[in-house]
C-alpha cells in the first residue's frame, strides 16, 4: 500500500510555470507506475501524464504535450509534474495516483490517490 500527498499548486498567470510534487510513503515506491490526473471545475477527471516504475517511459495527454514534464525520484519517493506555458484551461485540481504494473491513462486502473492540489491559471 502507498499513501500519496501532493503539493505545489497555486495561482499563476498565463504563461507561467509551476512544479507539482507528489510524495509517497512506503518502501516499494519504485514498484509503482505513477500518473497525474486533473479535474477542471464542473468536468470529469482526465489524464495528464504517467511514468513507468523506472522513469524511462512517459506518456502525455495531447493537451499538455510539449508543455508539461513528468519525472520521478525513486530515492526521494517523489513524482513531479513540471508545468510550463500554463493556460487558463489548465485550471483544475491535480491528483497523483499509483498503480502496480504498467502505466495507464484510465484513472479507473489506479488504486491509490492523493488528496489533490488546486492549480488556477489567470488570463
Amino acid at each position: 500500500q502507498v499513501q500519496l500527498v501532493e503539493s505545489g499548486g497555486g495561482l499563476v498567470q498565463a504563461g507561467g510555470s509551476l512544479r507539482l510534487s507528489c510524495a509517497a510513503s512506503g518502501r516499494t515506491f519504485s514498484s509503482y507506475a505513477m500518473g497525474w490526473f486533473r479535474q477542471p471545475p464542473g468536468k470529469e477527471r482526465e489524464f495528464v501524464a504517467n511514468i513507468d516504475w523506472s522513469g524511462g517511459m512517459t506518456y502525455y495527454a495531447d493537451s499538455v504535450k510539449g508543455r508539461f514534464t513528468i519525472s520521478r525520484d525513486n530515492v526521494k519517493n517523489t513524482v513531479y509534474l513540471l508545468m510550463n506555458s500554463l493556460k487558463p484551461e489548465d485550471t483544475a485540481v491535480y491528483y497523483c495516483a499509483a498503480r502496480l504494473g504498467s502505466p495507464q491513462w484510465d484513472p479507473n486502473h489506479y488504486a491509490y490517490w492523493g488528496q489533490g492540489t488546486p492549480v488556477t491559471v489567470s488570463s
